[in-house]
């Protein structure tokens, strides 16, 4: 049972970082979750104050991904439009990776502008919102993919400093 725990764990824990990306999966507390499964395992002992700590900052990354691209886009001048727009053009870049790495950038920020064009008329103050819109999508961005991959880390570490325990039949 211990395997499979760790197995669905380390799923968990990837699947975390693709949600840290994509915005239709909650990547930081699927990447909790991850570690969770870890500490049922019997090989690992249950750490309270470990899973606490994580929850709260995954938590907190989470409502932290809805505020900061708000606050970016209020900075700017931006709208909900222009949001809408970032997402919209992230979810182009996953569906047609046309650009590859640089679709990831390209597509929010021109969703972004396009979303503030159907608000404005001054395709000036659209673009100033389009960046300030995207400048906080990638700042959300960044953090919950910083915060999951520190995650799988701690998720690696521990299951490497109980490899023994986790995998009898090896040593």
């Amino acid at each position: 049972m211990d395997i499979v725990l760790l197995v669905l764990g380390f799923i968990l824990m990837l699947t975390g970082i693709l949600g840290s990306i994509l915005p239709v999966l909650p990547g930081t507390p699927v990447s909790w979750v991850g570690l969770l499964l870890l500490y049922l395992t019997s090989a690992v002992p249950f750490d309270w104050w470990f899973l606490g700590i994580t929850l709260v900052i995954a938590l907190v990354v989470f409502a932290m991904d809805y505020i900061i691209p708000a606050m970016g886009t209020r900075r700017f001048g931006g709208t909900r439009s222009g949001m809408i727009g970032t997402t919209l053009g992230l979810v182009v870049a996953i569906i047609f990776p046309v650009l590859g790495i640089f679709g990831i950038v390209f597509w929010p920020f021109l969703g972004a502008f396009l979303g503030e064009l159907v608000n404005k008329a001054d395709q000036k103050s659209a673009l100033k919102a389009a960046f300030g819109s995207f400048i906080g999508f990638l700042t959300g961005t960044f953090l919950k993919f910083v915060v999951t991959v520190i995650f799988l880390g701690l998720f690696i570490a521990k299951a490497w400093e109980y490899r023994a325990e986790l995998f009898p039949f090896f040593y």
